[in-house]
């Protein structure tokens, strides 16, 4: 192994992993946003909206995140849709871990006792004070781990963006490839890096879960 090698490109490697991290949060806030529209959607009594959201969740999670990345990018100027690499990334990923994320919060929200809704309706409480006061707080304890695996699969995902030539960990494993024609050291490396971030936003997920069980 060239270790004089390694040593000599982990400064891009580290500049490529702050990008890979960028993307992973915008990803990951987008990802949520979308997750709880979609968890709203599909628990919501108008049909429509529940249909929309099956249809959003379908179609996301039954085609490849890749096709969906190439679709916006490639495809998107063909409808007017201009974006540069990495926006498309972040918008595609965004969505479809999104579609994950719906059913993550619609399980941890319809796994609450029924029985706290039926109190909390006779106490008077309104359908959305049952929601907000009652069963959010406690579906969100249990949506936590759940999240943050899917947030682990975020990361690992973001290595899709390659292809589109945004300069994350993977592209900067690729290029170096090309120039040293050392593929086990810069994978080594990303690899090596891509586990640092993973292991640091495991560790942020059990305290948040060790919080929220103590709450």
């Amino acid at each position: 192994m060239d270790t004089d090698l390694i040593l000599r490109v982990y400064p891009f490697f580290l500049e490529a992993a702050w990008v890979t991290i960028q993307l992973s949060v915008l990803t990951a806030l987008l990802g949520l946003a979308c997750g709880s529209l979609g968890a709203a959607a599909r628990l919501s009594r108008l049909a429509p909206l529940r249909w929309a959201a099956a249809v959003y969740v379908s179609v996301f999670r039954g085609t490849p995140a890749l096709i969906q990345v190439f679709i916006l990018y490639f495809g998107g100027p063909q409808v007017g849709i201009q974006l540069d690499s990495f926006s498309a990334g972040t918008i595609a990923l965004g969505v479809n871990i999104g579609a994950y994320m719906t059913e993550t919060i619609r399980g941890a929200i319809v796994s609450v006792d029924k029985g706290q809704t039926e109190a909390a309706r006779t106490l008077g409480l309104s359908r959305w004070e049952t929601m907000r006061k009652v069963i959010l707080p406690q579906a969100a304890r249990m949506m936590i781990r759940p999240l943050g695996v899917n947030i682990n699969a975020l990361i690992k995902g973001t290595a899709l963006v390659a292809p589109i030539s945004v300069v994350e960990l993977t592209y900067t494993a690729q290029r170096f490839i090309g120039s040293t024609y050392k593929p086990f050291e810069m994978f080594l490396l990303s690899g090596l890096l891509y586990m640092i971030i993973i292991y640091a936003v495991g560790q942020g997920i059990s305290w948040l879960d060790r919080r929220a069980r103590i709450v």
